[in-house]
């Protein structure tokens, strides 16, 4: 996969790019990450990108002139062109799921109060958000983006199996995690997970994840219940037990 994000501040990606799971990815050819500075298309003899927006308000808006020289130097046409933006669609597993299907990506980080219009309207830009909070710019919700795609990358992770059993990946939150010691501090692992009994693991792994989802994220739980196509014949039955213990 090639992406390529547009960026006022470059250097904030190296660090985060070039380290753990995405370094990796990137020096075994999994992964190719381009930033283009916006910065160097412009034509202003001051070097701006920005100007006061019409119609009054406060801040700068992205010029609309170098992000459209930025978008013809990578040929952005045809391309899926994503703008970090709070006024986007919410990015969740799903989202990043039909990202990684495809092999580029262009994102587009904006700064100051935003970018022209006429940027998104032009080049046909869909707008995704990571959060309903407001940040100083696009490239740490790029960031997130990038990694929560990487990660679903053939290769990339050691099993298919380190990414299925996450939280929101089944749609319900993870289970807890346990490892060696034992015992730590007087505080024990839960006997089934040493017990061997494979069946046994599977289930109290599925009822705590039920349980955490039920009391953290409801609305995940609701939207889980819509979607039992895939459960087999005991967790259709753990379930139902579950489901009255809420009552």
């Amino acid at each position: 996969m090639i992406i390529q994000v547009l960026t006022l501040f470059p250097e904030m990606f190296e660090p985060v790019i070039g380290s753990s799971i995405l370094g990796k990815a990137r020096e075994k050819n999994l992964l190719t990450i381009q930033t283009i500075n916006i910065r160097d298309h412009t034509q202003d003899k001051h070097n701006r990108v920005d100007d006061t927006p019409f119609g009054g308000g406060a801040g700068m808006v992205l010029s609309a002139d170098p992000v459209f020289r930025c978008l013809e130097e990578i040929k952005a046409k045809g391309k899926p062109i994503y703008y970090l933006s709070p006024r986007g669609k919410v990015l969740d597993q799903k989202l990043l799921e039909d990202l990684s299907s495809k092999p580029e990506l262009v994102l587009l980080c904006g700064h100051y109060e935003g970018i022209d219009q006429r940027i998104l309207d032009h080049w046909e830009i869909e707008e995704v958000s990571i959060g309903d909070y407001i940040l100083t710019g696009g490239e740490l919700p790029a960031m997130v983006l990038i990694d929560g795609v990487a990660r679903l990358l053939p290769e990339v992770l050691g099993s298919k199996e380190s990414h299925q059993d996450e939280s929101f990946t089944s749609g319900l939150l993870e289970y807890p995690q346990y490892t060696r010691p034992r015992e730590y501090r007087g505080m024990e692992v839960p006997d089934v997970l040493v017990s061997g009994n494979h069946r046994e693991i599977r289930r109290w792994q599925f009822l705590q994840s039920l349980a955490l989802t039920s009391a953290r994220r409801p609305e995940l739980l609701a939207s889980f219940l819509e979607h039992q196509e895939t459960l087999t014949k005991e967790e259709r039955k753990d379930l139902a037990e579950f489901l009255k213990t809420q009552v």
